[in-house]
C-alpha cells in the first residue's frame, strides 16, 4: 500500500486539469488526523530551485521540522516562475491546510513537469477541495496518489519496508533529469516509527546518500528534486537512528532502482562498482564518472564490451590512478588486467552484456575504497523524448 502502509496515514489522487489528457495530476499524503508530526526533507542542489522547493524548505524551518500533509502536482514544475510562482505554491499549502484544519506552514508542496510556464492555479485551486475530501487509507488511495505524480514515467514507483515493529511506505516519480546529488524526481516517505525531528533528518540524509545519490540517468539535476518523510509514530516503536535509516534507505533504493528501470529510452540498467580506490569518496567519484559517460552508456546500449572507454573515464575522474594497476570486468569476467587487455571468455561477456542488468567493475588497485553508482544506457528513445519540450 506504499504511503498508506504505515499506521496513521491517508492519501488521495485527483485530476484537476493541469494535464490536457485528463490524467491524474494532484496528489495528497497526510496524517489521518491532520495533526503535524516530525518531518524532514532533502532538496535539489540546483540553485535554480523551484518555488515548491523554496516553500517546503521555509515551512520545515518555520515549524521546526513538522508537517501534517504533502500536496503534489504534476504536469507543471512551477519553476522559473518568480514571485507569482512562489505565491501559487504558498496558496496550494494554504488551501490544503484550510480543508484539513491545519496551519498552512504544516503543509509541504511539490510540483513536477514543464519548467518556465506559470502554474494553472485556477484548476489547482478548484481541485484541492475534492482531493482533500477523497483522502483515505488503503491500497486504492495509495495507487491514486502514486499515479498522480507521474509525468514521463511509464509505471508507478512504490515501496514498503517492514522494520522491527515499524513500517516505511514510499512513492516516487522519476524517469529522466536524474543525477547524483538527488536523482526530475519527487519522493514521499511515511513511517509509523516514533522519531524526533533531528534524528529523522539524519536518517533521511543517510538514506538518500546511499540510494538516490548513487543514481544517474542523464547527468541532469532538476530544479524540483525533493525527498520528504513524515514520521507519525503510530506503531509506538522507537527504532535507533541507524535502524530507521536502514529501512528508509531500503525504500529509497527500491525507488531508485525502479527509476533506473523506467529511464526514458533506456533498455538496460547497469551498475558501476569501483574498488581499490584510495577512499570511498574517490571510489564513488570514479564510479560516477563511468556511469555518467555518454560513450559508456552507448556501449552498454550496443552490448559492446569496449573496456577502453571505462579505462579512459577512470583515468579522467580526478582520483588516484595508476594505469598499470587497473583491472576491469564485465560481470565476473575480467577483460583488462594490469591496464592491458586480458585473455577472457568472449562468449560469457557477450551473454552478460545481452542481459537487462549489466555490471561493470573497475579495480584501481590502490587502496580499500569502494563505491557504486547505478546508471542506464543511452537509447534512441531518450532523444525522441527530449528533442522537444517534454
Amino acid at each position: 500500500m506504499s504511503v498508506t502502509a504505515p499506521r496513521g496515514f491517508v492519501a488521495a489522487g485527483a485530476a484537476c486539469g493541469i494535464k490536457a489528457s485528463g490524467a491524474l495530476d494532484l496528489a495528497l499524503v497526510a496524517t489521518e488526523d491532520a495533526v503535524a508530526v516530525p518531518a524532514a526533507g532533502v532538496f535539489t542542489s540546483n540553485r535554480a530551485a523551484a518555488a515548491p522547493v523554496l516553500v517546503s524548505r521555509a515551512h520545515l524551518a518555520a515549524t521546526g521540522g513538522r508537517a501534517a500533509a504533502v500536496v503534489l502536482s504534476s504536469g507543471n514544475a512551477n519553476a522559473a516562475t518568480g514571485d507569482p510562482g512562489r505565491a501559487d505554491a504558498e496558496r496550494m499549502c494554504r488551501l490544503v491546510g484550510d480543508d484539513l484544519g491545519s496551519a498552512s506552514e504544516e503543509v509541504l508542496v511539490c510540483s513536477t513537469g514543464l519548467i518556465g510556464i506559470p502554474l494553472p492555479m485556477g484548476p489547482v485551486a478548484q481541485g484541492i477541495p475534492g482531493l482533500v475530501a477523497a483522502r483515505a487509507g488503503g491500497r486504492e488511495a495509495a495507487v491514486a496518489a502514486a499515479s498522480a505524480i507521474m509525468t514521463t514515467d511509464t509505471v508507478r514507483k512504490e515501496a514498503v519496508v517492514v522494520g522491527d515493529g515499524f513500517t516505511v511506505g514510499a512513492m516516487a516519480k522519476g524517469a529522466a533529469m536524474l543525477a547524483p546529488d538527488m536523482a526530475t524526481m519527487l519522493a514521499v516517505l511515511t513511517t509509523d516509527a516514533v522519531c524526533a525531528g533531528a534524528a529523522l533528518g539524519t536518517a533521511l540524509a543517510r538514506a538518500v546518500t546511499g540510494s538516490f545519490n548513487t543514481l544517474t540517468v542523464d547527468g541532469c539535476t532538476s530544479t524540483n528534486d525533493t525527498v520528504l518523510v513524515l514520521a507519525g509514530g503510530g506503531s509506538g516503536t522507537s527504532p535507533s537512528t541507524e535502524a530507521l535509516g536502514e529501512a528508509l534507505g531500503e525504500a529509497c533504493r527500491q525507488l531508485a532502482e525502479a527509476m533506473a528501470a523506467d529511464a526514458e529510452g533506456g533498455t538496460k540498467v547497469f551498475r558501476v562498482v569501483v574498488t581499490g580506490a584510495g577512499s570511498d569518496e574517490e571510489a564513488h567519484a570514479a564510479a560516477r564518472r563511468v556511469a555518467g559517460s555518454m560513450l559508456v552508456k552507448c556501449s552498454v546500449n550496443g552490448e559492446d564490451p569496449y573496456w577502453g572507454r571505462v579505462m579512459s573515464e577512470l583515468g579522467s575522474a580526478g582520483v588516484g590512478f595508476e594505469a598499470d594497476r587497473v583491472a576491469i570486468s564485465y560481470g565476473d569476467v575480467c577483460v583488462c588486467r594490469h591496464g592491458v587487455s586480458a585473455a577472457h571468455d568472449a562468449a560469457a561477456v557477450a551473454a552478460h552484456m545481452a542481459g537487462a542488468h549489466v555490471e561493470i567493475r573497475g579495480d584501481l588497485g590502490l587502496g580499500g575504497g569502494t563505491g557504486a553508482v547505478l546508471g542506464t544506457d543511452l537509447g534512441h528513445g531518450y532523444i525522441d523524448e527530449n528533442r522537444t519540450t517534454s
